[in-house]
């Protein structure tokens, strides 16, 4: 919601250069002896990590100034239903009939909402949403590999601060970067800075270091929901009829993919 009203004024990878950055010096204030210890193999998995949620919040952030909120975020968590088949090619096995049935409602859920307007053809915003999830599917795949062989947290901190790197690399040759000039600017980018970066983005290794790829996704399906209602409330966003079938389609398909996907859980250790 924050970025769809930002992105009025200011370009993707602006928003991202300024958020991101921020957030980093936030983190690399409170956790610099972490950066000052950390070692080759971490800053190298920080920055692939960083590298593939770069490219991801490209396709979510361009996809979303095509199409609203909700939408944008229903198609981009159908990511949760690719793991568990991203997960089956890799280790090359047939991929589990559960996972087969989730993403065959979830792709009935997301031709609900792309072609909820009558049109035939894929919308640009709806391509790009699906190449997010795409993108975010291999994210929760490679953090669930790298987080386990490394600090988390500092791979977490890492991440954030090569996405904002990447990010005013890409402004400086696409488009012409500037800070925040409004209240509204620099509201909406502390909150993504302090709340969904330093938060959400820095913590995810950590908690993934505990947990499984799969079970992510439980918790993700979360943001669909949450994005819906504020589109709704906040930015007089709506569904629709079949946009809403669409909806709960997907956030069907992710919750049955991510139900009792393993009888071993680890325990967190004590802080």
């Amino acid at each position: 919601m924050f970025s769809k009203m930002v992105m009025e004024t200011m370009g993707p990878f602006n928003l991202m250069g300024v958020r991101f950055t921020i957030a980093f010096a936030i983190l690399a204030v409170i956790f610099h002896r972490k950066l000052l210890a950390l070692n080759k193999k971490t800053l190298q998995y920080g920055m692939i990590i960083g590298g593939i949620y770069f490219l991801t919040m490209t396709a979510e952030l361009f996809g979303l100034k095509l199409t609203d909120t909700s939408t944008t975020s229903f198609l981009e968590n159908t990511a949760i239903v690719l793991v568990p088949l991203i997960e089956a090619v890799i280790c090359r096995k047939s991929p589990a009939a559960k996972a087969l049935f989730s993403a065959a409602l979830t792709l009935t859920g997301v031709g609900f909402l792309a072609f909820r307007d009558g049109s035939i053809s894929l919308k640009p915003g709806v391509i790009l949403c699906l190449l997010a999830a795409m993108l975010y599917a291999v994210g929760i795949i490679l953090t669930d590999r790298l987080a386990r062989k490394e600090d988390p947290l500092t791979i977490g901190i890492l991440q954030v601060g090569f996405m904002g790197a990447f990010s005013v690399i890409a402004s400086f040759i696409f488009e012409t970067p500037r800070l925040p000039d409004s209240t509204m600017e620099w509201d909406s980018i502390i909150m993504l800075a302090v709340v969904c970066s330093c938060f959400g983005f820095t913590l995810q290794p950590v908690a993934q270091k505990y947990t499984t790829s799969e079970r992510t996704g439980m918790f993700c399906a979360l943001n669909p929901l949450t994005a819906a209602t504020l589109g709704t409330l906040l930015l007089n966003e709506s569904l629709g009829v079949q946009g809403i079938a669409g909806a709960a389609l997907v956030l069907g398909g992710i919750l049955i993919s991510s139900l009792k996907l393993s009888s071993k859980v680890e325990k967190v250790p004590a802080v």
